[in-house]
């Protein structure tokens, strides 16, 4: 129907209204310009101010105009029909062309009849690892997973290793020119040394974050492929590779279990609770209390014991279900992976190679790019509520300093990254947090307690069914050092959740 309006020819009709004020008659005319753009309650407005017309007429206006504006649309349209029909009995349209795009329009406008999308690469590789997941080959999928991840560690150790040795040389490099400063050598030459190990670094990081890449990538074509071809060769039974599934799961075992023997975790403290929430609907939730760092929960152990291996499986049957898990970090405003606990969690992402999602970096960049689109757009509409003189001074100002920093977050808001290749998480919840938390200045109404609160809503609609936060609002036990603290923040985290 937008499209038949727009071949509508602009036409110029006059609006006449009479009406009687005492013993005197007015007659009001004015031009309308079909098809008409504005509604008629805003046309209205329109004549009623200008012309100054008198109050009692205003209901009575109205509705001659909208009769006035329906008639004469009504016209316009009979007589493009009458147009279009004089079209096609003189041959100039062609009637097959014709009811093709109607069919065609019709198959896309109604979703009874409109064709199915195909699914993606994405889509059908989901539905091809959900299917193995819960199959035999789950054990089969998870050995080759771990063999990446291994590969993968190997490299990281080999470039961790290279690095030292090229920092631990170029100290040596300065510490001898800084024995010769102000005799053989002057600040320059130091200068120029130190931007040559600059360079040298910079040069080495780059080539191995290459390869990682690089290596990263083929593993996540192998893989993908290797499964897409496991699951069309189960539908037959009777090849080869369906028997190395049912062979190669113990052979692993056995040498994880005695591997695993080597390397015995710390034992961790930790406590669980049930409670029942609600007076007539009850709902049953389960809190675990535990002493541990939180990337412990996305880290991968080089040598699997049966018990780590089991959560591991754990998180991989439920990668495409409703019981998802999350986890929330406490981070500054800077969306980037370069310092803190966001540089650690970086390089526990970057030990495994995900198969599913994109990688940290990439996943970083786009959450970049969409604060940077919301902020643009919160700075646009501030700026014409402040021309419009609905902002204050103080506004400004906050307005100002928000500009000069449009790609950082706020303290409690917070972005969603998501992995298939961590231990036991899902989602994770980067929640910005400020200097009241480590301060101790902390309420109800704090930004991080609000955060906390969304980011709870945020599991309840989308199958988050396990989250794990840090309950003293820290990740270093040295930031809170007075036990009325750590009372104050327990009871506070608590209550936010109930």
């Amino acid at each position: 129907m937008k499209g038949d309006q727009g071949t509508l020819c602009s036409k110029e009709r006059g609006f006449l209204y009479e009406f009687r004020a005492g013993n005197q008659r007015f007659v009001l005319t004015v031009p309308l310009k079909f098809p008409v753009q504005e509604s008629a309650t805003h046309l209205h407005r329109h004549l009623m101010r200008p012309y100054n017309l008198p109050c009692f007429i205003e209901n009575d206006l109205k509705e001659s105009l909208n009769r006035f504006i329906e008639e004469e649309s009504i016209k316009d349209h009979d007589e493009e029909a009458e147009a279009a029909l004089e079209a096609v009995k003189s041959g100039k349209v062609d009637l097959h062309q014709l009811a093709n795009a109607w069919a065609k329009t019709y198959t896309e406008a109604t979703l009874e009849y409109a064709r199915p999308e195909d699914p993606s690469w994405d889509e059908d590789f989901a539905d091809v690892y959900h299917d193995l997941i819960h199959s035999p080959a789950s054990e089969t999928l998870l050995n080759l997973e771990h063999n990446y991840f291994v590969s993968i560690s190997e490299l990281i150790s080999e470039r961790d290793v290279e690095l030292k040795k090229l920092r631990e040389r170029q100290g040596a490099e300065m510490d001898k020119v800084m024995q010769e400063l102000g005799k053989s050598l002057s600040d320059q030459d130091v200068n120029m040394l130190a931007a040559q190990h600059f360079e040298s670094q910079q040069a080495l990081e780059n080539k191995w974050n290459n390869e990682l890449k690089q290596t990263t990538a083929i593993q996540k074509q192998e893989y993908q492929e290797w499964v897409v071809k496991l699951h069309e060769d189960l539908k037959n039974p009777g090849t080869t590779l369906g028997d190395e599934i049912n062979v190669q799961p113990n052979q692993w075992r056995e040498s994880a279990e005695g591997n695993g023997r080597l390397f015995e975790d710390q034992r961790q403290l930790e406590e669980s609770f049930t409670i029942h929430l609600g007076a007539q609907l009850k709902t049953m939730h389960n809190l675990r209390l535990l002493r541990a760092d939180m990337l412990d929960f996305c880290k991968h152990k080089r040598h699997h014991r049966s018990g780590v291996k089991l959560h591991r499986l754990q998180t991989a049957l439920s990668l495409y279900s409703t019981s998802l898990c999350g986890l929330v970090l406490l981070v500054d405003n800077r969306i980037s992976s370069y310092s803190g606990i966001k540089r650690d969690f970086a390089t526990v992402c970057q030990e495994c190679t995900d198969f599913h999602f994109p990688g940290i970096q990439e996943q970083l960049e786009v959450v970049q790019q969409v604060v940077l689109y919301a902020r643009a757009q919160r700075s646009s509409k501030s700026k014409r509520l402040h021309d419009s003189g609905n902002r204050n001074n103080g506004n400004e100002d906050k307005s100002k300093n928000i500009e000069q920093n449009l790609s950082n977050i706020l303290p409690g808001e917070f972005y969603i990254t998501r992995h298939s290749n961590l231990s036991e998480i899902h989602v994770t919840f980067h929640l910005c947090v400020d200097d009241n938390v480590r301060s101790g200045n902390i309420t109800a109404r704090d930004p991080a307690i609000m955060g906390l609160r969304n980011i709870l809503k945020v599991c309840c609609t989308h199958d988050i069914t396990t989250v794990s936060i840090p309950l003293l609002l820290v990740h270093d036990m040295s930031e809170v050092s007075n036990l009325s603290l750590v009372t104050a923040f327990s009871c506070l985290t608590i209550q936010w959740y109930l």
